[in-house]
């Protein structure tokens, strides 16, 4: 297997930075919502989500993602007048639980998961580093003023549409497949720099499971390295998505692999995906994902 070097860079958040590529950085999800695919309802409730949190953080994780809008395939989310949640409830969700982080760690490096503008405005103020907009800006056109104001940090995903019309969506051929990533991930740098945001304040996301189909992830995952072209560093989200799953399903009379039973196809992946230059993987169960980064770091430092 070939792949080329990480970008080794500074990742400039709010208030600190992050060194990038000499060491895969570890974000654990927390999903404050009753309706996420992986494990929707289980962190509702501030205290479990703070608890959580810090389990997290004592495993290894570098950042805590949290998100209170659920994005699963199928959801209104993107859509400013269907979505089930509005930015007040986001909020609601979101701020005391970072608060919370806050209060008990003050050092965690906390990224707020929101494609919405007010949201991310309330997630900065209570103390956020980073924003995930896993639209990469196309959502909600305010949203680059917001982080340029703010000087934080910035995950640019690439979405192919919302998640409402992904199960409609025609399967592409390899090179459009890759020539759409490209193209939209140069929309979102663009309307970055229209903003004033500092290139070393952004990471680029291929969007693994959003508005891809399942063996298109693949492609995404085998090519990721083309990606670093584009001279930014990678984060990969690939834990417990739908496509390992499928996969899997020979295992499972042919049904899709349940969430709980794609840990190590997870991790199989998450390796790949370093060894293929992602510099940061977002992931749901850190102390695997931190010992898998380890050895494939390992292997990165001998090449």
């Amino acid at each position: 297997m070939t792949s080329l070097p990480r970008t080794l860079a500074p990742w400039k958040l709010r208030t600190r930075v992050l060194e990038l590529g000499r060491r895969t950085l570890i974000m654990g999800v927390i999903n404050i919502t009753p309706d996420s695919f992986s494990d929707g309802g289980h962190f509702l409730h501030p205290d479990a989500a703070i608890a959580h949190a810090l389990r997290l953080l004592d495993e290894g994780a570098d950042i805590l993602d949290l998100g209170a809008e659920s994005t699963r395939p199928g959801s209104q989310a993107g859509d400013a007048a269907a979505a089930a949640v509005s930015a007040e409830e986001e909020q609601q969700r979101l701020l005391p639980v970072i608060e919370g982080i806050l209060k008990a760690a003050p050092r965690a490096v906390i990224s707020a998961d929101t494609y919405k503008s007010a949201t991310s405005r309330g997630a900065l103020v209570a103390g956020a580093e980073i924003i995930n907009d896993v639209s990469g800006f196309s959502w909600d056109e305010a949203m680059p003023a917001v982080c340029a104001q703010a000087g934080c940090g910035v995950v640019l995903m690439h979405t192919r549409g919302r998640p409402d019309e992904w199960r409609a969506q025609s399967k592409l051929p390899d090179d459009a497949l890759m020539e759409l990533l490209r193209s939209g991930l140069s929309e979102s740098l663009e309307a970055s720099r229209r903003a004033g945001i500092a290139p070393e304040s952004i990471v680029l996301d291929p969007g693994y499971g959003f508005g891809k189909k399942f063996d298109e992830n693949y492609t995404v995952l085998a090519r990721q390295a083309e990606l670093l072209e584009m001279g930014r560093p990678l984060l990969a989200g690939v834990s417990r998505k739908s496509f390992l799953g499928h996969t899997l399903s020979a295992f499972y009379g042919g049904n899709q692999a349940p969430v709980e039973a794609r840990e190590t196809a997870g991790i199989a992946a998450l390796v790949v995906a370093i060894l293929h230059g992602a510099s940061i993987v977002r992931v749901h169960d850190v102390r695997p994902a931190v010992e898998a980064a380890r050895i494939a770091d390992a292997v990165l430092s001998a090449v």
